[in-house]
């Protein structure tokens, strides 16, 4: 009798507001160059991983700006991205007692990453999540990047 495979390993899928979901956050050099990248479940606060995602990047020779959303407001996170020579351009998070200042001409910016993110969602196994596994669906995700790259 044969068996089929299970289908067992990290699954990063939680359940948000929206329902059943995961997140991915991204550090990206332009609007193609994705530098690196990691998929949470839906739950999980983006600051936090926007952190590792910083402290995995080695410390730059000059100073390079790091466009982010104000979800990945926090004084860890800038501290972290200050150590590496990044300056961080976020706006404020709401609940921020003390906002730090923002400079706008440079937030502008961060528009192009965001049609990074809607280019790679417009690969339909990418947006809808067909895969189970992290395995998968990261491998799917790269390819996307990849030919985002290429294209």
């Amino acid at each position: 009798m044969a068996t089929g495979l299970r289908k067992n390993g990290p699954q990063a899928i939680g359940k948000s507001r929206g329902g059943w979901s995961c997140k991915i956050h991204m550090v990206a050099a332009s609007c193609k160059d994705a530098l690196i990248w990691s998929l949470t479940p839906g739950q999980a606060g983006d600051s936090p991983e926007g952190r590792k995602l910083v402290e995995a990047i080695d410390v730059q020779d000059s100073a390079v700006y790091l466009l982010m959303d104000s979800a990945y407001d926090s004084d860890d996170l800038r501290a972290a991205a200050e150590d590496r020579n990044l300056i961080p351009v976020v706006p404020a998070h709401p609940r921020r007692k003390n906002p730090m200042p923002l400079d706008k001409q440079k937030y502008r910016q961060r528009n192009e990453v965001e049609r990074l993110f809607r280019r790679i969602k417009a690969y339909r196994r990418v947006f809808t999540r067909y895969d189970k596994l992290d395995a998968m669906y990261a491998a799917f995700f790269s390819m996307a990047l990849i030919f985002e790259l290429l294209r």
